[in-house]
């Protein structure tokens, strides 16, 4: 691999660029806690290391390269990312009366997990992104499974510590401050969650 400084600047870029992976590890640490939202941190690990294997074996190549199962797999993971925004703003609504403003019961682990997962699996632009990133830091006849699943492995580390550390944080923010204003940072998660998926869906190639 060539250039390996380079690269680990061009992964924590990656990480610190703000997209739906983020935007739901916050809401899912303010709103169900840190063991969710480092559950959905590894959901997305998951997704991450899945992309850079299948770029590598070229099955990427092929999702970018047609435009019917780019724009399939767009649609699909515009349409996740707003079911996620509207089932919170259907808990928001629901959280009226006596008991509003409550913090929500915690959801198990595991649903975040399959949360992470499926939004990183469900995103087309990081098909794209290895797709574009592999060919430029190895050299001519390399082999490329290995190499590939490398790269994305240390994207997956740098995404572990920002994003734990981020989850840790706000987890510990949620917990020190009082529901009601909970509620109200979580509709900015929600909008969020919202933006991107509209954004996507929307979006020319």
């Amino acid at each position: 691999m060539h250039c390996l400084p380079l690269f680990f600047l061009v992964a924590l870029t990656v990480t610190l660029t703000p997209g739906p992976a983020f935007a739901l590890v916050v809401q899912t640490a303010l709103i169900h806690g840190r063991t969710c939202a480092l559950a959905s941190i590894a959901g997305n690990a998951v997704a991450v290391l899945s992309w850079g294997a299948l770029s590598a074996a070229g099955v990427s190549a092929l999702i970018a390269a047609d435009r019917l199962a780019y724009d399939t797999l767009r649609i699909l993971g515009a349409a996740y990312l707003i079911g996620l925004g509207l089932r919170g703003l259907w808990r928001r609504h629901a959280d009226t009366g006596p008991d509003v403003g409550r913090v929500p019961e915690r959801r198990p682990a595991s649903r975040a997990l399959r949360r992470g997962l499926v939004n990183g699996l469900a995103n087309p632009k990081l098909a794209v992104f290895f797709v574009a990133l592999l060919p430029q830091f190895l050299g001519p006849g390399s082999a490329m499974l290995l190499p590939g699943v490398l790269m994305a492995a240390v994207i997956v580390a740098f995404d572990v510590l920002v994003y734990g550390a981020v989850a840790v944080g706000v987890a510990a923010f949620a917990a020190r401050i009082r529901p009601r204003l909970v509620a109200r940072v979580d509709r900015v998660g929600v909008a969020v969650l919202l933006g991107f998926g509209v954004r996507l869906a929307t979006e020319a190639r």
